[in-house]
Order: C-alpha cells, then sequence, then structure tokens
C-alpha cells in the first residue's frame, strides 16, 4: 500500500512537462508551430478558393509564378519559381506575357505522382471499392513526384475554364475578358459536360495559354491589362499537373471526398500532411522543397528590429504546422496564453473577436494601440497585421425590396441611420476610420478630406476638419420618399422587415447584433438577423438569396481595380460566380469601369474612377463601413516576423525557439498541486488507520465459545 502511494505522488510531482498540454506527449518539444482557425476552410483548389483563410493555407503549398518581395515596402514584385520576370511583348494590340521556369523544382511526395517498377501509376485501375474501404488520405501508401513544368502553369489556366469542379472557378468571369479563347473554352467544356462527356484538358488547346517549351510558356491576352502581373502572384496562376485531375477522377474518389479541392498538391514549403477540418489540419515541411533562402535585404532599419536575424538561411525553417479548429475565442485566447498558440489571429477588428481586447493591448494617449503590461509581462509581441481593406453593408441588388435602381432611396436612407464612427468606438476600440467610397487609405484613387466625402451620407464640417453623417430627419425624409414613412409601407402600413445574413455567431456577436437592430430601429424598420456558419452564408450569397448582409475585403494587389471590380455589374456573384457579392449592375459604372482598369495612374484615370464612385455612392448599393486596423500577437519565442498585406506564405519565413516555449509553457502552467496533496495525505492517513485496526483485530487472541 505505501509502495502505491509513493508511486502516486511521484507520478503527480515529478512528471516532465505541462500537465494541461493539450498536445501529444514531446510534441511542444520540436520545431513545430501551433495554431488556431475559427473557421474551417471550404475550398483548397486553387481555381475555387478565393477567401482569406482559404489563401492563409493553400498559400504554403501551392507556388505561383511570381511574388512579392518578403519585406521590402512598398511591394516589390520578384520572380517565385521563375528565372526572371515575365517578358511583355504587344503584338497586334494584344499582350503576350512569356515566362520562363527555374529547372529541378518538384511538387511534394503525392500519390497522383507515384509510378512503379514500371513507370506505371499503381492506382490507374483502382476500384472504388477499394476507395471505400480508405480511412482516409494516408491510406494511399505509394507516393511520388516530378518536376514541375510549364504545361502544368498552363493545366491550371485551363482548369479556369472547368464546369465540374463544383462551381465556375472564383475568376473565371473576369479573367475571360482578357485571357485569349478563355471564355470560349468556358463555353466549350460546359456544352461538354451537360452531354456527360469526358473531358480531358490535355486535348484542349487554349489560344491565351501556351506551351514552348518544357520550361517557358506563354499568356496572350486580348487587351492591355498591367494588373495581370499582380494576379500571377495569385494561388489562381499555380501550377496544378494533369496527373492530378487524373488520379481525383478515378472511380470512388469523389465519392469519398478525395479531390483537390480537399487534398491539394504543390511545390511550395509545406504540404498538407493530414486534412481534418472539422478538428486539426497538419502541414509538414516538403522533403522536396526546392533552394530558397530567407532575403539578405529589406528596407532601413530591419536589421535593428530583428527581420534579418535570419538572412541567407535555407527555408522552410520549420518543421511544420499544426493548426487546430477554436470556434469560440474565450478558448483560443485562453490557450494562447498557457503558450500552446505561438499566434493569435488578426485582433482590433472588434471586441467581440475576442473578449482579451482589454487584456491584450492599450491604447496610448495618441490613440495608438500598444501592448498591455501584462503582455509585456509575458513577453508576448506586438504584430501589425493591417491590411489594405474595407468592410460594407450589402444590399442584395436582385432582392425586390432592398435591391434595384427603384429602391434606391431606401438604401440612402438606411446609409445615413448607420453611425459606423460609433460602430468604430464601440466595437473596434477607435482603431478604424469610416469609410467614404469602396476605394481604402494607401492606394491610389483613394481621396482624403472634404473632396472625398460622400456627399449622400455625409457632410464636411469645416471648423472640425471631418465628415459627419446627415441627419436622421434627412434619413427619415428619403425613407418616406422610398413608400414606408416612419418605418411602415404607405399602402399597408405594416412596418418594414428587413433579413440581415451574418456569417458569424455565437453570443460574443450579440451585442453587435443588437447594434444593427438599434440603427434600424432609429427609421422604425425592424431588423431580423439570421445566423450561419460561414459556409452556409457563403452558400446563400453564392445563390443572391441573402437581403443584406455584411462582407469585407481584403487587397489581392496594390490596385484600385482590385475594390472597384466588387461592383463591376459582369462579375455578379450570382449570375457568373464572380466577386461583385450584391450583384450591383449599372451600365454606367460598367462602362467607366472598363475604361478606367488598363490607364495609367494619373489625374485622367482619378477623373474617371471619381465619376464612378460619385454614381456607386448615389446607387448605395453598399452602406460603406470602415477600413479596420488589425494586430496580432506572437508569443517571444517566435522571432519577429513582417506579415506581407499582400501575400498569404508568412510561415515560410516563421522560426521559433521549442525551448523557449517550453520554458514559458513551465513558467505559466504550475499546477496548483497542494490540495492534492492533501487529499492524498488523508488517503495515505485513511488507509494506515484501517491497516491498523485489521491488523489489531487479526491479532487479537481467539476466544473459546462455551458448548450450551
Amino acid at each position: 500500500m505505501r509502495n502505491l502511494f509513493l508511486l502516486f505522488f511521484c507520478t503527480l510531482f515529478g512528471c516532465s512537462g505541462s500537465l494541461n498540454d493539450p498536445n501529444p506527449v514531446g510534441l511542444s518539444s520540436q520545431n513545430v508551430l501551433f495554431k488556431g482557425y475559427t473557421e474551417r476552410p471550404k475550398h483548397l483548389d486553387p481555381a475555387l478558393s478565393y477567401t482569406e483563410p482559404e489563401w492563409d493555407l493553400i498559400g504554403e503549398i501551392y507556388e505561383p509564378p511570381l511574388h512579392y518581395h518578403h519585406l521590402k515596402r512598398p511591394l516589390v514584385l520578384e520572380p517565385l519559381t521563375l528565372v526572371a520576370m515575365p517578358k511583355i511583348t504587344h503584338v497586334g494590340g494584344k499582350v503576350v506575357y512569356e515566362m520562363t521556369l527555374k529547372p529541378g523544382i518538384l511538387y511534394q511526395p503525392h500519390p497522383a505522382l507515384a509510378k512503379d517498377a514500371k513507370g506505371e501509376l499503381p492506382y490507374k485501375n483502382i476500384r472504388a471499392e477499394e476507395v471505400k474501404a480508405m480511412q482516409g488520405f494516408e491510406d494511399f501508401k505509394e507516393l511520388g513526384t516530378r518536376e514541375l513544368v510549364a504545361a502544368d502553369y498552363v493545366n491550371q489556366i485551363k482548369r479556369l475554364a472547368l464546369p465540374n469542379l463544383g462551381k465556375p472557378a472564383a475568376v473565371l468571369s473576369l479573367m475571360a475578358e482578357h485571357i485569349e479563347g478563355l471564355d470560349e473554352l468556358s463555353k466549350k467544356l460546359a456544352e461538354r459536360f451537360k452531354k456527360g462527356e469526358p473531358i480531358d484538358l490535355t486535348q484542349e488547346s487554349l489560344a491565351g495559354a501556351q506551351v514552348v517549351d518544357k520550361y517557358t510558356w506563354r499568356v496572350t491576352l486580348v487587351d492591355e491589362y498591367p494588373q495581370f502581373s499582380y494576379w500571377l502572384t495569385t494561388p489562381f496562376f499555380a501550377p496544378v499537373p494533369p496527373e492530378a485531375d487524373a488520379f481525383y477522377a478515378l472511380p470512388g474518389m469523389a465519392a469519398h471526398n478525395f479531390k483537390l479541392d480537399w487534398q491539394p498538391l504543390g511545390t511550395s514549403a509545406f504540404y498538407l500532411a493530414h486534412n481534418d477540418p472539422n478538428r486539426e489540419m497538419v502541414l509538414k515541411k516538403n522533403p522536396n522543397f526546392h533552394e530558397a533562402h530567407y532575403p539578405s535585404e529589406g528596407n532601413p532599419g530591419d536589421a535593428e528590429a530583428g527581420f534579418l536575424k535570419h538572412a541567407g538561411k535555407r527555408l522552410p525553417m520549420l518543421d511544420g504546422v499544426v493548426l487546430k479548429l477554436e470556434k469560440e475565442s474565450a478558448p483560443f485566447w485562453n490557450k494562447f496564453l498557457q503558450g500552446y498558440y505561438e499566434l493569435t489571429p488578426p485582433s482590433g477588428k472588434s471586441r467581440e473577436d475576442s473578449d482579451s481586447f482589454d487584456q491584450a493591448f492599450r491604447v496610448t494617449e495618441e490613440g495608438q494601440i500598444d501592448l498591455s503590461a501584462e503582455m509585456e509581462k509575458r513577453g508576448v509581441k506586438l504584430i501589425d497585421r493591417t491590411r489594405m481593406s474595407i468592410w460594407y453593408m450589402g444590399f442584395n441588388w436582385l432582392d425586390p425590396v432592398v435591391g434595384g435602381p427603384q429602391n434606391k432611396a431606401l438604401r440612402q436612407a438606411i446609409s445615413i441611420a448607420l453611425d459606423w464612427d460609433e460602430f468604430i468606438s464601440i466595437f473596434l476600440n477607435g482603431s478604424g476610420q469610416a469609410s467614404q467610397g469602396p476605394v481604402p487609405p494607401g492606394m491610389f484613387g483613394y481621396v482624403a478630406g472634404e473632396k472625398g466625402v460622400n456627399p449622400v451620407v455625409s457632410r464636411w464640417n469645416a471648423q472640425r476638419q471631418r465628415a459627419e453623417h446627415r441627419s436622421l430627419d434627412e434619413a427619415k425624409k428619403l425613407l418616406a420618399q422610398a413608400g414606408y414613412p416612419n418605418g411602415r409601407n404607405a399602402k399597408t402600413g405594416e412596418i418594414l422587415t428587413l433579413y440581415f445574413d451574418s456569417g458569424n455567431g455565437g453570443p460574443e456577436y450579440k451585442s453587435r447584433f443588437d447594434w444593427y437592430r438599434a440603427q434600424f430601429a432609429k427609421l422604425g424598420i425592424e431588423l431580423v438577423i439570421r445566423v450561419n456558419d460561414y459556409n452556409r452564408f457563403q452558400d446563400k450569397v453564392q445563390k443572391g438569396s441573402a437581403q443584406i448582409f455584411e462582407w469585407g475585403w481584403n487587397a489581392d494587389y496594390p490596385d484600385p481595380e482590385n475594390f472597384l471590380f466588387l461592383l463591376y455589374g459582369p462579375n455578379s456573384r450570382k449570375e457568373f460566380g464572380g466577386e461583385n457579392t450584391v450583384n450591383y449592375k449599372n451600365p454606367e459604372v460598367d462602362r467607366l469601369f472598363v475604361q478606367m482598369k488598363s490607364m495609367p495612374n494619373g489625374p485622367e484615370r482619378q477623373a474617371v474612377m471619381d465619376r464612378m464612385v460619385s454614381l456607386i455612392r448615389e446607387d448605395a448599393p453598399w452602406a460603406f463601413a470602415y477600413h479596420d486596423k488589425r494586430y496580432g500577437l506572437r508569443m517571444g519565442w517566435v522571432d519577429p516576423m513582417r506579415p506581407n498585406p499582400m501575400t498569404h506564405d508568412l510561415l515560410k519565413y516563421t522560426s521559433l525557439d521549442p525551448a523557449g516555449r517550453l520554458a514559458y509553457q513551465a513558467q505559466w502552467n504550475r499546477p496548483l498541486l497542494w490540495p492534492l496533496a492533501l487529499v492524498a495525505a488523508l488517503v495515505l492517513g485513511l488507509t494506515l488507520l484501517v491497516r491498523k485496526v485489521w491488523r489489531g483485530r487479526q491479532n487479537q487472541t481467539a476466544v473459546e465459545v462455551p458448548h450450551v
């Protein structure tokens, strides 16, 4: 009995590591980064994915031809897989981009590229029953690789035209305007798909994407489109080998959810080794990753700030990344404080994003965000994650109540009633700027001061040098003009009820929803909130069934076209699968957009943009909300990092000290063990007492019982 107690006591007090570590034993000591995510990715196919959380993942897996220098600001485009920047020529009104690959780049290990001793694909004759019997993608034991070639980039451009991906490629409507023959290929493949005919892209030609030789290919645009170089940094133009399409087309694959949208195949620093998005995803270092090094130069002061600490080192510096789903902000934050996550998601966007804003940050006298004293004590560091972005409340142009030119006065009235300065003060901790139009600060086309005011919603206060909302009385006049005096239908007398769809739920968003209701209630309008998970929310917007919703947009590339195309008619989400989520259409706006998009920056382009923005303000398909400032936190054992506002391969440049993590976990996870020790002592005392009594009885002299 005493030996059992001593074993219990030693186990309790003598174990190494944190008792509450949620990770497998020993994993915290490895060169692995732990990161959380709040919504499972819906698309990992580079032709379909077009949300920031998805790009943050597949940006670590795929390599487009170009990228931005990791450290230099302003942003500098440079080759990623190319030997040099694209050679651009003009031929007969067309623009040709010729690109040449670096030789020797290999794909990550993948069963689609496996070959047996005879050079045959071992899975080409796999039966659907065999696929069904597999527990997971890891059951494909035969893996292989091959060299990246120009044809793989051409294959991905053709994939943008595929009708059988589950929905149109995210940028098909936009790229079909520019890439020669892409629209025709899309229509041809759609007809073939309707007839049930097989599609083999290797047998299809595309005039706008041609292989020159093993390492060289050309992309031909039908017009001048300077922004195309920026698009060459996105996953849409990353390579996909034809073998991947053939592999995932095998019998039983799609039914078992084995597809590129679930299990990607790229050439970058990491590959997706485990995908259970409702719980955990694991990235591992690509053993075939080509030679790449941390940059040796940046901006003045970068060396002093620690950004050049690893100059010249081979990438990646991590062995892997463990990503875990955390739907609620409170457990996410608590695990970060305990040292079980290295990074927080961007904060400062709203108080609801984390119940911890006051614990993490303080606002200086100058109105700047800085670390709280507690975070400094813990050695936590601040990361500026601000991006060129906008948030807006969208009115579905196809909706009979709030959409179309006939309901302009209603949208204008609501836009006036929404006090975004108050919103920023309450929910963004003052860290943001009310928006006056679709173009964000820091980008060409943005107009500050009095000339940049949205006259539909605001007036310029010369004395205070700021824009101020028009009065609520003006909003009510517009509401009456729209046919809803005091928020009631002028014909029926019924209260106007509108519906707001949100992709964010949970109790932490209740205060925001209450604020929205209060803003609409100023006009006598009843607002019904419909909460969806993010994927369901995306589906509603895709189908055009959401009446009113909130959405945000981060710049893909540093040009105003990337924001104004969000309101271009041919980019309608429902009709064309584009990024015009409100399905707004104004022929004059569309004409001006086509004129503006290919113009060089200058006064003439600015004048066209000003006219375009004026029309959008008048139509009010968006209630322009705010441009936010976003901050993140990193643990002290993670080396200084500079997030690039346009790229999504930050983890490739990240490094950490596992020993520092273990030391932090030991310091900030010291268990309170004396109550357990007290219980153990009481148990031991009681055990000894029982044993003493029992032995005493055993040693008593037997008493003889007389016979009667």
